[in-house]
């Protein structure tokens, strides 16, 4: 067994956090097709009917390609965030274990959603799921901001909350995304398409 430092302040280098973190995104990216391939077609034994079947599973394909996205845009903020995190200590790698556990539900909310896409439940499983991703990773730069010594040596004060408040673009329209998605369903999604807008205005705020 690995002893750990007892020390408060004790830190290590991010490269392990990184490589477990890259994986796991990568696995429940992977794992989103099972919905797809193990859909059946039924009796598709003519073109016309395979076509049929195909279009038939467009909500298992809209629901897909938006897990898809949103896992790639959280996986994005993770790799721009960790090119300023230096080092972290044991609350960062918790609070990053924290989101990977949503992260790894990803698959199995988009699949709750679209096959009970009638049930206020089903609707909600994505986007409650991909809210609380979103939230641990803010909380985790809150918690490197708060150590920015330590933990973001490259950036000062100002250039750490700026970056902060941008990030928090994305939590508000989870949240709205949570609002709205037990009345238009998935659709609610296509809030994140004003993401950049607001995150350049939230990081003007400051300015």
């Amino acid at each position: 067994m690995i002893r750990q430092r007892r020390h408060p302040a004790a830190t290590q280098r991010t490269a392990r956090l990184e490589a477990f973190t890259d994986g796991v995104f990568a696995i429940a990216a992977t794992l989103l097709v099972l919905d797809l391939t193990m859909h059946p077609l039924g009796d598709a034994s003519t073109d016309a009917g395979l076509w049929a079947a195909l279009l038939d599973m467009w909500p298992l394909f809209l629901n897909f390609a938006l897990s898809f996205v949103l896992l790639c845009l959280l996986w994005m903020t993770h790799v721009q965030q960790f090119e300023h995190v230096a080092r972290v200590d044991a609350m960062m790698i918790w609070l990053n274990n924290a989101r990977l556990l949503f992260i790894v539900l990803v698959p199995f909310a988009t699949g709750l959603t679209t096959e009970f896409s009638d049930e206020l439940a089903g609707r909600m499983a994505m986007p409650v799921t991909f809210f609380l991703a979103i939230l641990c990773s803010r909380l985790q730069w809150l918690w490197a901001t708060r150590h920015r010594e330590v933990m973001l040596p490259d950036l000062t004060d100002a250039q750490a909350r700026a970056y902060g408040r941008g990030a928090t673009s994305a939590l508000v329209i989870a949240a709205l995304v949570v609002a709205l998605s037990p009345l238009i369903g998935s659709a609610a999604f296509l809030l994140f398409l004003f993401d950049g807008v607001l995150t350049r205005l939230l990081r003007r705020q400051g300015d």
